[in-house]
């Protein structure tokens, strides 16, 4: 087992934390998702993040927001999505999650049971929902008045939606995700598949970090990650620190 300096020194380099291993082309960054199979957009965890990768100086320092992205690199946060096997879900507590299509995979069946659950939970949901099942991905616009909704309304039905990965924003426009992924992967929704994939993606990261990862809480089960320690998917390298076998 390596030991915690040695890991720390496998995710600096697997998630390219020094400027000498910075992203330089959109391939490259392509390359960085498979490899890792998922990546936040901008650095707030140990998951590996796409512009954190880039080490480009950002548009305007200081201002906040959009400016704080890369001063060049900006438009990857969107060219990289309509790469085949792409996607890009709000899944990460509301923030833009980018999945691989090996990822996509062990999410899907959480991803439907979530298009389930919200559709049945409340009728404004379900109306969004059963109206993108029938006419597909829509433009924002066409959705307000197909709907008669008005700006705010529509933000407040998508919001909870997005969240949740039942609904996501295509170039397109507004698509469920049962028809951007639409051929099912099969298998239980399993909430610890994608906690150990995060893992694996971050190399080491702290032990109370992963439940913050997704937004379903309500599917975290206690002592999930004594589970996964206890099934040799997990390891604890040092007290409070995880990597994966």
């Amino acid at each position: 087992m390596p030991s915690l300096p040695e890991l720390e020194a496998q995710r600096t380099e697997a998630l390219r934390l020094d400027s000498s291993c910075a992203l330089e082309t959109l391939d490259e960054a392509e390359g960085f998702l498979r490899e890792r199979g998922l990546l936040t957009r901008t650095p707030d965890s140990a998951l590996p993040s796409l512009f954190g990768a880039c080490h480009e100086e950002p548009y305007k320092p200081g201002a906040g927001g959009f400016a704080e992205w890369p001063r060049t690199k900006w438009s990857w946060s969107f060219e990289l999505v309509e790469r085949p096997g792409v996607y890009a879900l709000k899944i990460h507590r509301g923030k833009t999650l980018y999945l691989s299509e090996a990822t996509a995979r062990l999410a899907d069946p959480i991803l439907r049971a979530e298009l389930e659950r919200m559709e049945a939970a409340d009728e404004g949901w379900a109306r969004l929902l059963r109206h993108l099942a029938d006419a597909g991905p829509s433009e924002p616009e066409d959705l307000q008045v197909e709907l008669s909704l008005s700006p705010p309304e529509l933000r407040s039905l998508r919001a909870p939606l997005e969240r949740c990965g039942a609904i996501l924003t295509t170039s397109a426009g507004v698509a469920r995700w049962d028809h951007v992924y639409s051929e099912a992967a099969g298998g239980e929704a399993d909430l610890g598949a994608l906690v150990l994939a995060g893992v694996r993606a971050a190399v080491l990261c702290p032990e109370r970090e992963p439940e913050r990862w997704f937004s379903w809480k309500w599917r975290w089960e206690d002592g999930l990650i004594d589970r996964l320690v206890g099934e040799g998917r997990l390891i604890r390298p040092a007290p409070g620190w995880l990597t994966a076998t």
